[in-house]
Order: structure tokens, then C-alpha cells, then sequence
């Protein structure tokens, strides 16, 4: 099952989360903070990628592939309309696309992506569920590690995998649950 713990420094300390998420073997970490500079994001990216080295989890930066080539991370993590994969794919060594359709994510996969992130798979604060049907919908058409995203808590993963995601990335759950 991988596990990606997504951040989001307004409701914790990123590097304490971090620092255990790594210590749980979490799989991956995406930085995600998306208001930040990339002279503010570098120092924390480097922090956490410093934190992970010699161990098997990840550092992806959310939408900066600046940020990520220039603190060696893993990879990046793009939004479904972001940067071309094959543009990146040389550069780094991990891929992730979040995705929100079907299409989507069959587009990720054809392009050379590692990974999707799929969701909202249930609310969150601001966000309409896609659902667990189409998550499934997902998983079962892309060969791909499909990741469930948007509100999942311990009660839901076992819901998300029966639905045949590969893991899940959450916010909550690591910073709140850990």
C-alpha cells in the first residue's frame, strides 16, 4: 500500500509531521505548500529531503519543479493541467498527476506518470466528492498506481482499497492521526 502525506504547514509543524511520517516509512512526502515563494519553499524542501535521505521515503514538490530539481527531491507532483510530463520526466525520478476524472487520469498514465492522485473520493472543506464508484472506475481502467485523495481518515482506507486504489495521500489523517 503506499502512503503519501501531503502537507500543509497552516494546520501543523510540516517538519515535526514530516520527520514522523519518514520514522512510519511513509512512502512519500508531497510538499504542498502552494501561498510560499519558492526562496521560502527551497529551505523547507531541502529540510525534509535531508530528513528522508537513506531511507525509502520520497520527496515530491507539489507543482515547482524548480523547487525540487534545485533541493534534489524525488520528484514533483503536477495538477492535471500543469507542466507536460514528458518536459519533466527527464529531470526527476518520480511523477505524480492529480486527477479528478476518468479522462484525466487515462491522459496522466498515456503521458508517462508514475502515479494519479484521484479525488475528492469523499468532502472536504470546500470540495465535492467524486465518490467511491469512480474511484473504482479508475483504479480498474489505468494500470498505474491510483492514489485516493480528499478526506480520507483510518475508517475510510479500508473503503478506498476495496475500491482498488493503491494507497491514499491525505492531510489530515498524517498530521492529525500521527
Amino acid at each position: 500500500m503506499l502512503r503519501c502525506y501531503v502537507t500543509d504547514r497552516r494546520r501543523a509543524n510540516v517538519e515535526t509531521c514530516a520527520r514522523r511520517a519518514i520514522a512510519r516509512g511513509i512512502e512519500m512526502i508531497q510538499v504542498r505548500e502552494k501561498d510560499l515563494k519558492a526562496r521560502d519553499l527551497l529551505p523547507l524542501v531541502r529540510r525534509i529531503v535531508e530528513m528522508a535521505r537513506n531511507t525509502p521515503t520520497e520527496v515530491l514538490v507539489n507543482d515547482r519543479l524548480d523547487v525540487a530539481l534545485a533541493a534534489e527531491a524525488h520528484g514533483v507532483h503536477l495538477p492535471a493541467n500543469g507542466l507536460p510530463i514528458d518536459a519533466v520526466r527527464p529531470l526527476v525520478r518520480t511523477v505524480g498527476v492529480s486527477t479528478h476524472t476518468l479522462e484525466e487520469a487515462l491522459e496522466a498514465q498515456q503521458n508517462g506518470a508514475d502515479f494519479v492522485a484521484f479525488g475528492p473520493v469523499f468532502e472536504t472543506p470546500g470540495k465535492r466528492s467524486v465518490g467511491v464508484d469512480r474511484l473504482k472506475e479508475v483504479a480498474t481502467a489505468v494500470s498505474i498506481p491510483v492514489l485516493a485523495i480528499g478526506g480520507i481518515d483510518e475508517e475510510r482506507v479500508p473503503l478506498v482499497m476495496e475500491a482498488g486504489a493503491a494507497g491514499y495521500a491525505a492531510i489530515r489523517l498524517f498530521q492529525d492521526g500521527m
